[in-house]
């Protein structure tokens, strides 16, 4: 049997496992949707990180790399995601883990929100959790296409065939165990992405010669290819390979750097601040997610784009493809195998947590909440369950097109969540002032702003525009109307106290 399947057919057996020991260990909603608040420093810094790369980190950023060198998305996208990410630890996910178990011990988003602002009309909650499922549905549907390349890449399958494959076994282990087996899974995965692209990289280095003679050989294909400020431009089945395209502007540099504001509003990532089991932990969290979870991955997958550029005699038709043939291209097949098996860890990682936020939004939010008050627990988590199952579905058919790229899918869902909810969770959890109808106007202005943006024809990320105009619409209805109550300003003093 070829040793790469037999590689991924034992690491699909461990994850799987994973999900049926979790089932057992799961019984109530929140043990579904949090894992009771039960996660370890060390889970939940890798499950953070995990569940946040998903499969755009080994096969989107590389491939962008691979396109552009230093230019265009590449080290610019990697230098705002790791100032995003290590203020959000910073900042973001102490605070978050107190708020939410002072406001009615809040599991999901939504929910935190109502409870925080005694929202008793339910408004914030439907609209968080509306925007929640539009947005996750295009998030979803790039880990699957990801998913999909992965298959296609190694085993020379049919795309739709691929795509089908990795979303059963993807659902297969949410759907058993619930946020347990998510994030235990997703240690694994993110200890094993990092790893993967660590070794990558510096083997790659080591058999070229090391920094210096790269940048010599991608000086010499073209220039661009080492200057952050340049565009590249490459279309193989055009015949354009690596040609200069003109400076990326200031433009350019902003949207890409603007990435790193998504970190504030993703919900798969907020829910593993909800969920590790004190917020004394938070610190020893956060150095193992920024160190091992974030600057090594992030990095590496530039170093291995650009080596693909050097690697290979033939360019190749989907630059995303570079992380895949190129580790098919410098190791033994055994080797081989436990890398891609990488890929596939990150693209699991993530679509299980979208699944899991998603499910977790329509059980709680919509399900509980209008249809059945009094449904015990068990009843809930099946319904979970089988909202992972429908969600899935939808996602696939956004996933059939097999042009669709998987860093355009999720350059729109981060814009989405970090313009819809980013200003949101920051004014929440840092300005006094912030009110109900404030919180609904900074969350509709911002999703709307998304959604309309691409409309102007801009070349601006539409993330800009969402996180500013959201950030104004928050303290404008939040001075003109009703401020928060007695109550509520006396929870929050409460909380900015907690050491």
């Amino acid at each position: 049997m070829n040793a790469t399947l037999v590689t991924f057919v034992l690491y699909l057996l461990i994850m799987i496992t994973i999900g049926i020991i979790t089932y057992r260990m799961t019984n109530t909603l929140s043990d579904y949707v949090l894992g009771g608040r039960k996660l370890n420093s060390w889970v939940s810094a890798f499950s953070a990180s995990a569940s946040d790369f998903s499969g755009w980190l080994l096969i989107g950023l590389p491939g962008a790399a691979y396109a552009a060198g230093l230019g265009t998305w590449s080290l610019w996208i990697a230098v705002g995601l790791a100032i995003g990410a290590m203020i959000n630890w910073q900042f973001v996910a102490k605070r978050l883990r107190i708020y939410t178990e002072y406001t009615n011990d809040s599991i999901t988003l939504p929910q935190f929100f109502e409870n925080r602002f005694r929202d008793n009309s339910h408004l914030l909650r439907v609209v968080s959790a509306a925007f929640i499922l539009a947005f996750f549905l295009f998030y979803t549907a790039s880990g699957l296409v990801a998913g999909a390349k992965l298959f296609q890449g190694t085993f020379e399958i049919d795309y739709h065939m691929a795509l089908i494959v990795g979303a059963i076994i993807i659902v297969a282990y949410t759907f058993l165990g619930g946020f347990l087996a998510v994030s235990y899974t997703d240690f694994i995965q993110g200890a094993l992405m990092s790893a993967a692209l660590l070794f990558t990289s510096i083997y790659g280095l080591f058999k070229i010669g090391g920094f210096g003679e790269l940048f010599n050989q991608l000086g010499s294909i073209n220039t661009s290819l080492i200057d952050a400020f340049a565009d590249t431009s490459y279309d193989q089945a055009g015949g354009v390979l690596w040609e200069a395209a003109g400076a990326i502007g200031a433009v350019g540099i902003i949207s890409a750097l603007a990435w790193g504001l998504g970190y504030f509003g993703q919900p798969h990532i907020l829910a593993r601040f909800m969920a590790i089991r004190s917020h004394k932990e938070v610190r020893k969290a956060r150095l193992i997610s920024v160190t091992l979870g974030l600057v090594i991955p992030l990095y590496g997958a530039l170093i291995v784009g650009m080596l693909g550029i050097v690697s290979f005699n033939e360019p190749l038709g989907d630059p995303e493809q570079v992380f895949i043939q190129l580790v098919q291209f410098m190791y033994d097949p055994w080797v081989a195998g436990f890398l891609l098996a990488a890929v596939l860890a990150a693209i699991m990682s993530t679509v299980d947590s979208q699944l899991l936020v998603s499910s977790s939004a329509l059980t709680e939010d919509f399900y509980r909440r209008y249809f059945r008050k009094e449904a015990s627990q068990k009843e809930l988590v099946w319904f979970g369950r089988m909202s992972v199952l429908i969600i899935a579905v939808i996602a696939l058919i956004l996933a059939w097109n097999e042009s669709s790229s998987v860093l355009d899918l999720v350059s729109y869902a981060w814009a989405g969540f970090g313009a819809t909810f980013g200003p949101a969770i920051l004014f929440s959890l840092f300005w006094r002032k912030t009110s109900r109808n404030g919180a609904v106007a900074g969350i509709l202005v911002g999703g709307l702003t998304v959604f309309l943006w691409p409309l102007t024809g801009s070349a601006l990320y539409e993330m800009v525009p969402g996180f500013i105009f959201s950030s104004v619409a928050i303290v404008v209805f939040s001075l003109i109307g009703n401020g928060p109550s007695e109550e509520i300003l006396k929870e929050y003093d409460k909380v900015a106290k907690v050491k």
